[in-house]
């Protein structure tokens, strides 16, 4: 029996050190959509919050008031306020604003119904072949409160 020799040619199967390797790649093609996916629904999620809060602070506003001037000039303070915290775009922010009375609004024992409604942008998305306009999410929240039964119009 002669004893095995090293051999001088290199074996295929042979995988030594290529683990890292794999490891990088594989961690690469997976970490970076899972961080944009990240990134992108916690800009989506703060634009919710925002919409929402702006929604029911503007309805609150509005049942609160004395009167109609003194509701629009706060509903307009809240929404600059809210627009303002959560850094949402004022050119895209629309404001809807119903009450359950037939007449005025709002009227006294009414219900005002605030729908606020804006358009979520998706981080990093260029502005090249209109993408950036295609790559926006809806966003809407509607708050509802009682105007108090007392409320009167002078």
């Amino acid at each position: 029996m002669r004893p095995a020799r090293a051999s001088t040619e290199p074996n295929l199967l042979d995988d030594e050190g290529s683990a890292s390797l794999e490891f990088i790649t594989v961690g690469l093609i997976m970490l970076v959509p899972l961080v944009y996916l990240i990134i992108a629904l916690g800009t989506i999620q703060s634009q919710a919050l925002g919409v929402e809060t702006g929604a029911r602070q503007i309805a609150r506003t509005i049942a609160s008031a004395p009167d109609t001037a003194t509701a629009d000039l706060r509903a307009n303070r809240v929404l600059d306020a809210i627009v303002t915290e959560y850094g949402i775009d004022p050119s895209r922010v629309a404001v809807d604003v119903r009450c359950t009375s037939v007449g005025p609004c709002p009227a006294a024992g009414a219900t005002v119904s605030v729908t606020v409604t804006t358009e979520v942008a998706l981080p990093l998305v260029p502005p090249v072949f209109g993408l950036d306009r295609a790559a926006r999410v809806p966003v809407t929240a509607t708050g509802v409160q009682k105007v108090s039964r007392y409320w009167v119009e002078p």
